[in-house]
């Protein structure tokens, strides 16, 4: 049912943005490829195929990850997988038939732009995005 084909994007929180833009950017070589600044505070970084977001925790998509950053607090706000074309009534059956909560599908950008995804938990309660390749 579920085929996939790579990595979309990656999000990382972060309360360092200075210092997240000089060594993902600056050293790595990732350029910045859309910003949308307060109230939402997200940067996406392009990394070849995929995306490197980062969010800022002073934002929208930041705050709703929860505490800040640290030893025992999370880093990575969630990750996307491509995978091929579904249909969105089988993938959901499909994931409910193995006793997956699923949140509803929506238009988000990514890697390939804009497509529906969905996101779905692992059962450490890592958030994981599932987008078709367009």
């Amino acid at each position: 049912m579920i085929d996939v084909i790579g990595l979309d994007h990656l999000v990382l929180r972060t309360n360092k943005l200075e210092a997240m833009l000089v060594f993902y950017r600056d050293v790595l070589h990732c350029p910045i490829e859309r910003s949308l600044p307060l109230p939402i505070g997200l940067i996406q970084l392009r990394a070849g195929n995929a995306l490197i977001d980062i969010v800022t925790l002073d934002g929208d998509l930041g705050r709703d990850g929860g505490n800040p950053p640290q030893q025992n607090g999370r880093n990575v706000d969630h990750f996307c997988l491509q995978i091929a074309s579904f249909d969105e009534k089988e993938l959901l059956q499909y994931l409910q038939s193995h006793h997956i909560k699923v949140q509803p599908f929506a238009e988000r950008y990514g890697a390939q732009g804009y497509g529906r995804s969905i996101y779905i938990h692992d059962p450490e309660g890592n958030i994981v995005e599932l987008k078709p390749v367009r």
